[in-house]
């Protein structure tokens, strides 16, 4: 089984870790390349609309949803 990454963002001008599987590392990746942002630009984005949620729950549930067709 895999082990959770753990990497450093910058965020809006603050440094936070985010926490995710590889497999989650790489669908992020792929949605900020398919988007033409970063992938911090594209974490930001979830992070304003995440609610109560931790931020890496909310970037999962966020890919979860963007391959689910919502």
């Amino acid at each position: 089984m895999a082990k959770d990454l753990k990497r450093s963002l910058t965020i809006e001008g603050h440094r936070t870790s985010l926490s995710l599987e590889p497999e989650f590392w790489e669908a992020l990746q792929r949605e900020a390349a398919r988007r033409h942002v970063t992938a911090a630009a594209l974490v930001a984005e979830i992070d304003h609309s995440r609610g109560a949620r931790n931020l890496s729950s909310a970037v999962r549930v966020w890919l979860l949803r963007e391959v689910a067709g919502k």
